[in-house]
This record gives C-alpha cells, sequence and structure tokens, in this order.
C-alpha cells in the first residue's frame, strides 16, 4: 500500500503527546507531554535563529522537531533513569526513519544535531536546554523552590551567546506579563472597553 510507512509514522508521532516528560514527577509539580516540550522547542528554536540572522532556520526547527523523536520508542529518559538505563536514541530512530521515503534527510538531520558542530545544532540544543528553563521558571513562579535549583545546571548547558542572552531575559521576565502586563490596569477591574 503506497505511503502505509508514512501513515504508521504519522501514527507514531502522535503518542509523544501522551508520553509524559519524567523530570516533572521528580519536581512535583507541572506536568509536560514530550509532544508539549517540542512544540515550544521549535518556536525556541525559530527565535533563537532568527535572532542568530545567520544560520538556515529551517534546519535548526527541523532539529528541534526531531530531537526527542525517538522518545516514541524509547520513552522520556530523565537524568536519574539516564544514569541506569541503556538508551537505544540511536536505533529507535533508525527504525524509525529507515521506512521513510524522506527517512534519510531526518537521519542526516538527527545525526548532525548529535554530533554538535554546527551552529544550527548549538543552536537547536540550546533551544531545547531553554524551554526547559521556561517550564522551570513557570513552576518557580507559582512557588515551587525546587524548580529554582534546577535552573542553574540548565543555563550551565547553554552554550550560544545568544541563547545566553535569551536565557538571561526569561530569568528576569514573571512567566505571567505576557497577559497580565499591567497589574494596576483598570481593565483587570472593571474590564472597561473603549467603544
Amino acid at each position: 500500500m503506497k505511503h502505509k510507512e508514512v501513515a504508521d509514522f504519522l501514527f507514531e508521532v502522535g503518542i509523544l503527546a501522551k508520553t509524559p516528560r519524567s523530570g516533572f514527577h521528580f519536581l512535583g509539580s507541572g506536568q509536560q507531554s514530550v509532544a508539549e516540550h517540542l512544540n515550544r522547542l521549535v518556536y525556541v528554536g525559530y527565535a533563537l535563529a532568527m535572532l542568530d540572522g545567520t544560520v538556515d532556520v529551517a534546519k535548526v526547527m527541523k532539529m528541534c522537531l526531531f530531537s526527542d523523536l525517538s522518545e516514541s520508542r524509547i520513552s522520556d529518559l530523565n537524568y536519574v533513569h539516564q544514569k541506569y538505563n541503556e538508551r537505544l536514541e540511536d536505533k529507535a530512530n533508525k527504525d524509525i526513519t529507515d521506512p521513510l521515503p524522506f527517512g534519510q534527510d531526518m537521519h542526516d538531520t538527527l545525526e548532525e544535531y548529535k554530533i554538535r558542530e554546527s551552529r544550527e545544532s548549538l543552536l537547536a540544543k540550546d533551544a531545547d536546554n531553554i524551554e526547559l528553563v521556561l517550564s522551570l521558571k513557570e513552576q518557580v513562579d507559582i512557588g515551587n523552590k525546587r524548580a529554582e535549583s534546577w535552573i542553574p545546571p540548565s543555563v550551565a548547558r547553554i552554550k550560544t551567546a545568544i541563547g545566553k542572552e535569551l536565557v538571561q531575559v526569561i530569568l528576569d521576565t514573571p512567566s505571567d506579563d505576557w497577559w497580565y502586563g499591567d497589574k494596576q490596569d483598570s481593565w483587570w477591574v472593571d474590564r472597561d472597553k473603549e467603544v
């Protein structure tokens, strides 16, 4: 049947929405699926690539999108789990990509991401760590003190200058500023609209 492998692949990536990011269990609050992580990760990667201005933006976004693809088969193993389990990430990625007519492109993208030599791969990995910092900052802002202690090692993993600049702004910005804005604005009391 033509495109059967593609249909199987599209069903498989759907499981990422049901695969929890396991670190939140240790954090004690919050929750996130792998698909939710990948969604914001792609946006962070896009923003970093655009701010950098010298890289292939689409390549950065593809690296971000594919970065945790193997977790549909191996699940999300947090730092403690990884100490005691062998992650067969390369095998899972190969098994996922090999049957696909565009699998070689995916494989090549994942290999470049893994090697971390290209500017695009460094930005994509920074995006991954920044997405975690965003999630942790949201937990800090609602009172999780443990999340606060998880931020420094996450920030220390960021390699690019633009990533370091962005993460500092994130840490200095309340996570509800984007929607709450000026809390003294009368809108939040009486919601008067000018007609």
